[in-house]
């Protein structure tokens, strides 16, 4: 059975990779300086961001595997395994990461805003691929995180290792939202076959054997992570994935409602509800009146 290497701390990082901690709870680290490294699956319990300037063939992200090309930035949150199977060799590492401890955001407005950097949750294949300019824009916002761990930790160290790691995932997010549209063709593709999973969801008759459809069922079904998909749809569309499913759903019961004569224990089993009165409350709350109300 394969080794996971956990990482608990940002010491025990830098630790396996013989390199000097600056701070307790975050480093920048120049990969390029490491000393030569086996490959191995390491399980993240600290946010790392990695940009990989090296060819290292497979890595495993989670359960999947990816080839990863230079240049490629990986992010992991906490609970994340990733990394390459040891082949039994050395490896220089090339490239850079900068990886940080939860404990590091608590009592700072960052602390909430963490659950808007969803590419912490992406998938392998949906990594991000840097433009030599945006490339330039994550140096110079490393190179201030660094700058500013090379002074003795005082009173302001905090605060401006918070702000200069938050511009740092702001540029992150625009960089991303750029690779959407740079990716227009293949995400219209996505839609689409989205779209044909949901009608077929419901021409299948899905929701009585599986229940109300959800992000999750439609994005494994696309081969994508929960995040990436709803990000994907909003960017596209201007709204949620979920939102989408909801407006199908509602209109699949609408037309049982009004143009059939089956009851509404019926439409609610039909559609996937586990009672009658959740599917009354659920129709009420999107269209204002009742299942009953509703066909008169």
């Amino acid at each position: 059975m394969e080794n996971i290497t956990k990482i608990d701390t940002v010491q025990h990082y830098c630790d396996l990779f013989g390199i000097e901690a600056l701070h307790p709870l975050i480093s920048v680290v120049d990969c390029d300086a490491m000393p030569p490294i086996r490959h191995s699956r390491r399980l993240y319990n600290i946010y790392a961001v990695l940009l990989k300037d090296t060819e290292c063939g497979s890595m495993s992200y989670g359960r999947s595997l990816y080839d990863y090309e230079k240049g490629t930035v990986l992010f992991a949150a906490p609970g994340q395994v990733m990394g390459a199977p040891d082949d039994g060799r050395l490896h220089q590492p090339a490239g850079w990461a900068v990886v940080f401890h939860p404990e590091l955001l608590r009592g700072t407005p960052l602390a909430r805003l963490m659950k808007d950097y969803t590419f912490f949750s992406y998938n392998a294949n949906e990594a991000l691929h840097l433009s030599d300019d945006e490339r330039k824009i994550f140096e110079e916002c490393v190179q201030k995180i660094q700058a500013e761990l090379q002074y003795p930790i005082d009173k302001h160290s905090k605060s401006l290792i918070i702000d200069n790691l938050k511009l740092f995932l702001d540029h992150t997010i625009r960089f991303y939202d750029r690779q959407f549209i740079t990716r227009e063709t293949l995400n219209s593709d996505l839609l689409a076959r989205f779209e044909a999973l949901l009608d077929d969801y419901f021409h299948l008759g899905k929701p009585r054997e599986e229940g109300l459809p959800g992000v999750q069922y439609f994005a494994d079904k696309l081969c994508l992570s929960p995040n990436y998909f709803s990000d994907l749809v909003r960017k596209e569309t201007g709204e949620s994935a979920l939102k989408h499913i909801q407006q199908k759903m509602l209109n699949v019961a609408k037309e049982h409602v009004f143009n059939t004569t089956k009851s509404f224990s019926e439409i609610s089993d039909e559609l996937g509800f586990p009672y009658p009165q959740h599917f009354s409350r659920w129709f009420k709350k999107m269209t204002g009146s009742t299942p009953k109300e509703y066909r008169g």
